[in-house]
């Protein structure tokens, strides 16, 4: 049996090393302090951005329209008042025939309420493994409803919970997402900023940039590999005029401030 021996030079070298790690370790007073001021740091960066684009609230919104469709979404504008129509309609020409859906949401029912006799509104409202075949061979379609949105890149900010888990956003074929204009943030900072994500975060947050796509070695694109392969975005803006809206953010700020940040149960 051999043993090894530790040499002098071996445990004195081991010794500066340990020396060095602790002595960059910072102490529990400073880390705060650091913390803080890299904080102040990056607010400081994004604020700073967005003054300049300075952008208003329909170059904000078109801004999320083309980028969403640069990934190959298909995006709508419309009202509060004619959506729910308008999406049964297209539905129907999609060939729709079940639409997976949450009927506890004021949009849920308004979509449910405008569907033609030939599709039929199911619930999530079971176990997955009582219905997985009947979720992944016969739902054509699944309908959420998105909390925000980031108008730099073109993404949804879905919360998934109990009653639309993200099996809804993620198993249909077609994914139909409805966002308000007034929601949509500049970008992932001010969005974590507005909504507070540092006072609370939900389980399971999601965020949507354009169907599910993939390519393989030779670079050939696939849609719907692994999720969705078609993404339709309902924005609903009642408000276009710049002069009554020229900030998302403000009015996300002000919301903000007179409700808790979000806290939420997904599977």
């Amino acid at each position: 049996m051999t043993h090894a021996v530790e040499t002098p030079d071996s445990s004195g070298a081991r010794a500066r090393m340990l020396g060095r790690l602790r002595a960059s370790m910072p102490t529990a007073a400073a880390a705060p302090t650091q913390i803080d001021a890299l904080d102040t740091r990056i607010d400081a960066h994004f604020d700073a951005r967005r003054a300049l684009a300075n952008l208003t609230h329909s170059e904000r919104l078109a801004q999320f329209q083309h980028m969403l469709e640069a990934a190959h979404a298909d995006v709508t504008i419309t009202t509060a008042q004619a959506w729910p129509a308008e999406l049964a309609g297209r539905l129907a020409q999609a060939g729709v025939k079940r639409l997976l859906l949450d009927p506890s949401s004021a949009e849920g029912t308004a979509l449910a309420a405008a569907l033609p006799a030939q599709i039929a509104a199911k619930h999530y409202d079971a176990p997955i493994e009582t219905w997985k075949s009947e979720l992944f061979d016969t739902i054509d379609a699944g309908f959420t409803v998105a909390r925000s949105g980031l108008a730099a890149t073109g993404t949804l900010i879905v919360v998934p919970d109990a009653n639309a888990p993200r099996t809804v956003s993620l198993v249909p074929p077609l994914h139909v997402a409805l966002v308000y204009a007034n929601t949509l943030h500049a970008d992932l900072h001010a969005a974590a900023k507005a909504e507070r994500w540092r006072d609370g975060m939900p389980t399971n947050l999601v965020m949507i940039s354009g169907p599910s796509k993939t390519s393989d070695i030779q670079q050939t694109t696939a849609y719907g590999a692994h999720g969705p392969r078609a993404l339709w975005v309902i924005v609903i803006d009642d408000n276009a005029d710049d002069s009554a809206d020229d900030s998302a953010d403000d009015s996300a700020d002000d919301s903000a401030d007179n409700n808790a940040a979000p806290q939420g149960d997904a599977r």
